[in-house]
Parts: structure tokens; sequence; C-alpha cells
């Protein structure tokens, strides 16, 4: 399971997604959930699936990589579709003891299982595609019109990057920590949800050990360096749109009046 955490991890191919600018990939996700939460008939997510699809494959990264981020959240995606299956009023469709199936709660958890999916796999997909840098870079200039109000907008784009940066490094030293207790005679794998839940827990002390030391090093590390914010600060490699921005654009407001229209006409 651990090793399943694909969050924050960064898959370096040559394709058109990932020469895109970071902002067009966070305004492409943004439009993506807002699709997906308009969505309300089938004919919405099959043209999601489309997008969605299609922008993968354009990416080139394996689509089975990107399934890899739906097993942590397995249990999550089931316990959305059982509560919108059985607690959702309606046309009976199956009765048993104290417990009803309607046809709306059927289609509601249907319709909520694929809407997470797809929101894991695009947000997924984000990650895949852009480094830790061009998220920072991106996210702040989005997010520059925000100084007027003396939002500090570099420092949250900072911490949002270094928290994805850590993702991966605390994912492998968690899995670290288990082997070294598993060789000493910790079981993890066998028992119930609360067994498991139970062994899972001699993990937190040494790994919030680990963070806090590795916070203690970055913290020194950009001191060092000198670090005081975003203040007069410049860009090595400054963001600039290209015509295939431009193009992703039109895409993206294209995908999005199509699913407006079609919430409209069915």
């Amino acid at each position: 399971m651990i090793r399943e955490i694909t969050l924050g991890q960064y898959y370096p191919v040559q394709s058109p997604v990932h020469k895109l600018d970071p902002r067009t990939k966070l305004f492409g996700t943004l439009i993506l959930i807002i699709a997906l939460f308009a969505a309300n008939n089938l004919f919405c997510y099959i043209l999601s699936a489309g997008f969605l699809f299609g922008v993968i494959g354009v990416s080139r990264v394996p689509v089975k990589h990107i399934m890899k981020g739906l097993k942590p959240v397995i249990f999550l995606l089931l316990f959305s579709v059982v509560f919108n299956l059985f607690l959702t009023g309606g046309e009976v469709l199956v009765r048993f003891w104290i417990f009803r199936i309607t046809r709306e709660g059927l289609i509601r958890s249907v319709m909520m299982a694929v809407r997470l999916i797809f929101l894991v796999m695009g947000t997924s997909l984000l990650t895949f595609t852009t480094t830790p840098n061009q998220l920072t870079d991106g996210l702040e200039k989005s997010l520059r019109f925000l100084r007027v109000v003396r939002v500090p907008v570099h420092e949250i784009a900072m911490m949002m990057s270094i928290a994805l940066r850590f993702i991966p490094i605390l994912v492998e030293e968690t899995d670290k920590i288990m082997k070294a207790q598993m060789a000493r005679g910790a079981d993890f794998e066998t028992g119930g949800i609360i067994k498991k839940a139970k062994a899972m827990i001699p993990l937190l002390v040494p790994l919030f050990i680990s963070a806090f030391r590795r916070a203690s090093d970055l913290a020194m590390a950009m001191e060092a360096r000198c670090y005081h914010g975003g203040e007069g600060r410049t860009k090595m490699k400054p963001l600039h749109y290209g015509a295939a921005d431009r193009v992703g654009y039109l895409i993206l407001f294209a995908f999005l009046a199509g699913i407006i229209l079609l919430r409209i006409l069915f």
C-alpha cells in the first residue's frame, strides 16, 4: 500500500503535456474538477472520460501507473459508494432486512465512484507531468493578484511545493521503517482492520522524528543560502505561454462548454 502512493511523483518523459506551461495544467485540473461536479448524466461522464483518457494518451504516462494512485483511496471510494447506495431515498429496487437499494441511490453511487476515480486520476496526472519547481512557479504566478490584499503568495506556493516533495520521501522512509520492524518480528499484514491500525502506531514515532529532522535540515539549508521569501527574487526560467498553451486553453474551454451543454440538454 505504501508503494502505491503516487501523489507528488514526477514521470520523466517527453510529451506535449509535459511541455505545457504549469499554469495551463493547473487551470486544466481546475476545469476538470468543475466539469466532474457539474456532470449529472451519462453523456457528461462519457465526454469527461474521453477528455481525461485523451490527455493521458497524449501525456505518454502509462495508464496502469496512474491507476496505482487509486489503491490508497479504495476505502474512501467504497465508503462513498455504500453511503450513497443505501441512504438515498427513491424507487426501491432491492430490500433486505433494514437495508434498501433505490434506483436513485444506485445511480448516485455509480456517479460518485466515477467522479472520485476521475478526480484522483486527473490530479495524479498533474503531478506526473509537472515538476515541483514548475508547480511552485505556476501557483505563484497564477495567484499573483492576491498580493494586492497582502496574501503571501510565494510562501504559500513554496510550502505546497515542499509538501509535494516530502510525500515520496516520507513514503520511502515509512517503507524502510516497516521493513526494519518486520525484521524484528512486527506483523503488519495479518488480522483485521483494527489490528492492522494498532500495528501501524509504532511507525508514527520514528516517522515523526525523521520528518522533523528533515524539516530542520531543510530550514537550516535555506537559511544558509540567505533565503528570505520571494521579495526581489528572479527566475532562472521565467514562465511564458506558447502556441501549445493557447491550443490547450481552447480545448479546455470547449470541453467545459460541452459539459454545460450536455447538462442542459439531458
